[in-house]
């Protein structure tokens, strides 16, 4: 497993990479290619964050944990995505065996704007689009633990958005037509 380490208010130290090397390591049984992981630390007051972000074949597990110690926050979060892994990885592997369809690149832009006369956009993000169906799409979503998702439907061979509804339930949002102004 590649891992890359950064931190945030807090330097990165050679014991806490190695240490976060270790506990991570165990997830590298789960898969069966090569797998990159990035982790960053924060640290905020007295909260000693840790967000871990897998990347396995353009699916993406994410978790955080936050504790008094970042020690006890790595051994959180890796327990919390151990648990994810072990929940979904047959479901997903299946899905993946049945796909072989190439990955398609595109850039998302995902803001998180201040609520003031100023709303700027703070962060870009990049990954690879890969076609799923929407039940794909559902598992993907609440792996990520986001309110919505951007995916090419597999099926319509279109972009599609979903999304998680105040009723609990998910919705679709399909192009009925596109045009460039």
């Amino acid at each position: 497993m590649k891992i890359t380490v950064r931190g945030k208010n807090i330097e990165a130290t050679p014991a806490l990479v190695s240490y976060a090397e270790k506990k991570l390591g165990k997830l590298a049984k789960f898969f069966d290619k090569e797998t990159e992981a990035q982790v960053m630390f924060t640290v905020i007051r007295d909260e000693h964050i840790v967000e871990v972000t897998v990347t396995y074949e353009g699916l993406i597990l994410r978790g955080e944990e936050s504790s008094g110690d970042m020690y006890a926050s790595i051994d959180l979060v890796v327990d919390k995505l151990e648990k994810q892994v072990a929940k979904y990885k047959t479901r997903l592997n299946r899905s993946l065996r049945q796909r072989g369809l190439r990955p398609i690149s595109v850039k998302l832009a995902q803001g998180q704007f201040e609520e003031d006369d100023q709303s700027r956009l703070v962060k870009t993000k990049r990954f690879t689009l890969k076609p799923m169906d929407v039940e794909e799409a559902i598992l993907q979503m609440n792996l990520l633990g986001h309110d919505f998702f951007v995916f090419a439907n597999a099926e319509t061979e279109k972009m599609n958005v979903l999304y998680r509804r105040k009723d609990g339930d998910y919705g679709l949002i399909e192009p009925d037509n596109f045009s460039a102004y």
